[in-house]
């Protein structure tokens, strides 16, 4: 859709009011709505200014930028029966309207233009995973700390209402009356074809409370898009449900916690080159970008997993890998190859660490230029120690990935020559600002301590 289609469906449309939407750093929306009085074909081209100090891109002395809507990423959203257009924005420099280093929407397309002699097209298929609740609470104070959480499909609940229930780490494809959630999962999905998001399929998770939404292999730039977009829609008609939604990767102790998976395969000249007559039906190509995602692993997942909730999904009896490892059709692997996948055009790996805290541009650009360093290095995957392992892996550290986001971001300190598309001083603004974060949350006093020291 081009700019004078925009404002042409807004005419036809009866729409009064346009929502501009641009991601912060850490990978939260934040938006500006414009009246329709102010939206013209200038707002293309001159876009709309903002503060983005606020949103992590710049110092306060210079933060002053523009967000300029992109046409192609147009929906129509709907508030209290106001019809409202929305667009996804990059962001620009005030001085000479070039596309900001920061931005992170504008780093994954600079990525995608850097592999250009490796691969034309990037193909993903993220899977999210999400908790569905009826009651969160959470407090800390120095004389109080508690999370409290509520759901009628709740495990917990049995010997309380007599209804049917699914049992811990029971929930993988339950049907209902057993899974209650399918309703509100149809209404997210059915919002999301409305809105063009190639959806496969969704289902009930292994966890209480747990769910899964699937989408087909897009671009990766609309992947991340998309990625967004689950997010918001999830969460809106969540609450039209009475429910609230979290993407937190381990938000229940001793439950299965949320990843998101992500397919992936290249393609040069219309051929997917990740197609092969080596190991598993993988070219070399394929091989080699398992190397580097893997040898890069512990840089990559400071983005990848950038919150400290990301290392407590990471843990072994949970079907979540613990190790740098690839494998056929092995769930405990960071790698896994598909088995199931018979067409060569679909030949893909999936990427099981990456979890959904991440921002999704730049998790997914990490991801990408960790891969494609390995093939302009020839890294070999099996040479390196990286497998391929069958069998549960959780039996011992083969290659251990980082278990806390100190460990990650120490780990992207001292290797980020690969993140050829990412500004140096984004690099060490993230790392500070995480280790701040760790260290935050490590100041606080665990319950669990309680238990363990409190009569020592």
């Amino acid at each position: 859709m081009t700019s004078s289609q925009i404002l042409k469906l807004v005419e036809q449309e009866g729409i009064n009011f346009i929502d501009l939407k641009v991601v912060d750093l850490w990978g939260r929306w934040r938006h500006v709505t414009l009246a329709k009085t102010n939206f013209s074909e200038k707002t293309f081209v001159e876009g709309v200014g903002f503060d983005a100090s606020n949103l992590g891109y710049a110092e306060v002395f210079s933060s002053d930028m523009v967000i300029i809507p992109d046409p192609e990423t147009a929906i129509i959203e709907e508030y209290d029966g106001e019809k409202v257009l929305s667009m996804i924005c990059d962001v620009y420099e005030v001085e000479n309207m070039t596309p900001c280093s920061h931005d992170p929407r504008t780093i994954l397309k600079k990525t995608l233009e850097s592999i250009k002699d490796i691969a034309d097209e990037v193909y993903l298929g993220p899977e999210y995973e999400f908790h569905i609740f009826e009651d969160v609470r959470y407090d800390v104070k120095p004389n109080r700390i508690m999370v409290e959480i509520d759901s009628g499909e709740g495990f917990w609940k049995s010997g309380e209402t007599g209804e049917y229930f699914i049992g811990r780490k029971k929930g993988y494809h339950r049907i209902p009356p057993f899974d209650r959630l399918m309703e509100v999962r149809n209404a997210i999905v059915k919002k999301l074809l409305e809105y063009g998001v190639p959806v496969k399929y969704h289902h009930h998770e292994v966890g209480t409370c747990q769910v899964e939404i699937e989408l087909t292999l897009v671009d990766a730039l609309k992947a991340a898009d998309y990625t967004m977009l689950v997010k918001h829609v999830a969460r809106m008609v969540a609450k039209q449900y009475g429910y609230l939604v979290t993407f937190m990767p381990k938000p229940l102790y001793d439950e299965a916690g949320n990843g998101m998976h992500v397919h992936q395969f290249l393609k040069k000249n219309g051929k997917n080159i990740f197609n092969g007559d080596k190991l598993y039906n993988l070219s070399q190509e394929a091989l080699w970008y398992i190397g580097g995602v893997l040898k890069n692993a512990p840089a990559l997942m400071a983005f990848t997993n950038p919150s400290t909730n990301s290392y407590r999904r990471l843990v072994p009896g949970f079907e979540a890998p613990t190790n740098a490892v690839f494998a056929l059709a092995n769930r405990t692997s960071a790698i896994r190859i598909p088995a199931y996948v018979k067409d060569p055009e679909k030949r893909r790996i999936e990427f099981r660490t990456i979890d959904a805290t991440c921002n999704p541009y730049l998790g997914f650009a990490a991801m990408i230029l960790a891969g494609v360093d390995g093939i302009r290095k020839h890294t070999d995957p099996t040479a390196e120690g990286f497998g391929p392992f069958e069998g549960d892996v959780y039996e011992k550290e083969l290659k251990p990935l980082p278990k806390s986001l100190e460990e990650s971001c120490v780990a992207l300190k001292n290797n980020h020559q690969f993140l050829t598309t990412f500004p140096k001083e984004l690099i060490e603004h993230w790392v500070k600002t995480k280790l701040i974060e760790e260290r935050q949350v490590n100041s606080v006093p665990h319950p669990k301590e309680y238990d363990l020291y409190f009569d020592v």
